[in-house]
């Protein structure tokens, strides 16, 4: 039967794993698979997984138990291995790297940072800063069968939006990065201009959540910014 892999940790990891259950509807009991210098907690995989809240939940709750008691690298919801013993050898081929990782993570967290921009005070700035885009609007305005003029004035705000968006990006990222360890930017979203996420030490992690709320401050309210955790460190695996 497939494997279903939480998370790899130190063998000598305390591995509480009382009260806790697997991923499925029915799930199965937690396990251990081990190595002579690490250890993957496991399950059966159940047939027809899909993220529903309550596997979504008891996934995160395996890692929340295993990162309170030490370093783990979490496995993304969803990852499956042939078998147990295929996942033994995998822990065996990749001790080094597994090794380097978990030093790296232990005792840190992940914080997942977004920052929106208000439409209109974006706009505003830009017709505030560009003649041509004034020029352009005008002319727009009151001409309306002015189509080659709409274009050159949606490529011109497209390409502004994207450049100042780009600059209050490294500008945010510059201030918070010495809050924190490393970043991973996970790029634009939709909705938000910067995405990226923080490792950060448990024990500095007011710190960090301080330096972002003054950074928000100081952005003011055109500025959205979304503060999500502390994480497993999933981003820095």
């Amino acid at each position: 039967m497939a494997t279903y892999i939480y998370a790899i940790t130190a063998a000598d990891h305390p591995l509480r794993l009382d009260g806790l259950t697997g991923v499925g509807e029915t799930p199965s009991g937690l396990r251990v698979v081990q190595s002579e210098r690490h250890a993957a907690v496991v399950s059966d995989a159940p047939a027809g997984l899909r993220a529903k809240r309550r596997d979504l939940v008891a996934h995160q709750s395996v890692l929340e138990r295993l990162m309170a008691d030490g370093a783990a690298l979490p496995m993304r919801f969803g990852l499956v291995g042939p078998d147990d013993d295929e996942v033994r050898a995998a822990l065996v081929q990749e001790q080094e790297t597994y090794a380097q990782r978990l030093a790296e993570l232990d005792g840190r967290l992940e914080y997942n940072l977004k920052v929106a921009r208000d439409e209109d005070s974006l706009l505003r700035e830009i017709l505030t800063g560009s003649d041509e885009a004034r020029r352009l609007r005008d002319r727009t305005r009151d001409n309306p069968d002015a189509h080659g003029e709409k274009v050159a004035l949606g490529e011109l705000v497209s390409r502004e939006i994207e450049a100042r968006n780009a600059a209050a990006a490294e500008r945010i990222g510059g201030l918070l990065a010495p809050a924190a360890e490393r970043a991973s930017d996970a790029g634009p979203t939709k909705a938000h201009f910067l995405n990226v996420s923080y490792l950060v030490p448990r024990d500095e992690a007011a710190a960090f959540s301080q330096a972002v709320h003054e950074t928000a401050e100081k952005y003011g309210d055109d500025y959205t910014f979304s503060l999500n955790g502390p994480l497993p460190p999933y981003s820095f695996v």
